[in-house]
């Protein structure tokens, strides 16, 4: 299962969040759940890095499927986008395939 905690600051803003766990719907090379959850993670990564000047804190442990991700600047308007449609996409493979393959957590930090 892929756990997926959704980190939010104070004003519920998010700011960041913590994937692990591989979803096991498949065998490895055909999960098209840990696919489509490496995808929307992946990009979102690259398009805050391309696309904004915010500054942020990243770790990733590939054998685990461990993705830390953490603005540490001020959280931009398109960054603030940017995780919020994560948060959408996400939400829909949950919706999609179920909790026995993806569960997703928000919490205040």
């Amino acid at each position: 299962m892929i756990k997926v905690s959704i980190h939010q600051n104070k004003d519920g803003k998010i700011n960041g969040f913590r994937c692990k766990g591989h979803a096991g719907y498949a065998e490895s090379g055909q999960d098209i759940v840990c696919s489509a959850v490496s995808i929307l993670v992946i990009n979102t990564i690259n398009s805050i890095e391309q696309f904004t000047s915010d500054t942020f804190e990243y770790k990733e442990d590939e054998k685990s499927g461990l993705i830390e991700f953490k603005v540490v600047s001020n959280l931009s308007d398109r960054t603030e986008v940017l995780l919020s449609s994560l948060l959408l996409g996400l939400q829909g493979i949950e919706e999609g395939f179920g909790r026995d393959y993806i569960k997703i957590d928000k919490r205040i930090q």
